[in-house]
């Protein structure tokens, strides 16, 4: 999220709201702290950005 963001390739909506905010619902927190894979381009909802 920090690189696609400092890139300005994504909404800093996104650190704002979870990274910043509400991390106990980010999906990519989850993921990281159970070991369990989740790619580079899964936004903190869970959804997929393609365009990343």
């Amino acid at each position: 999220m920090k690189y696609y963001t400092e890139k300005g390739v994504l909404d800093r909506k996104w650190t704002d709201l979870y990274c910043n905010g509400n991390w106990q619902n980010c999906i990519r927190y989850r993921l990281e702290e159970n070991g369990e894979y989740h790619p580079d381009n899964m936004l903190p909802d869970g959804t997929i950005d393609k365009s990343l």
